[in-house]
């Protein structure tokens, strides 16, 4: 999983194929639980980039994309928002695969 550097590098994402934005931070105990079980998410998902954006960095990117929970993903293709699956809960292994087959089917 790549990490973001930078709101440039932000732009550059989200412009690219299939490409899974994971919103999180150091501090939130729901983000560690499910932290282990991305590796796995992403083999099954090798269509897909993962990147993770540190909430506490990139706050504007969270005002923007209306993320006021995390964990948090968001599926982007070729600039495209194709789908979100963005709460204050927690989420589990099984949801967040659910999540990708819904929007790999777009």
């Amino acid at each position: 999983m790549e990490t973001l550097a930078s709101q440039e590098e932000f732009k550059k994402w989200i412009k690219q194929e299939n490409v899974i934005l994971y919103f999180t931070a150091g501090w939130c105990p729901d983000c560690t639980v499910i932290e282990p079980v991305l590796p796995e998410i992403e083999a099954e998902f090798p269509s897909f980039s993962f990147v993770k954006v540190d909430r506490d960095k990139f706050i504007d990117i969270c005002q923007d994309y209306a993320i006021f929970g995390i964990p948090s993903f968001i599926a982007f293709n070729d600039g495209k928002e194709t789908g979100r699956f963005v709460s204050k809960d927690r989420k589990t292994k099984q949801e967040i695969i659910e999540f990708l087959k819904e929007v790999s089917d777009k």
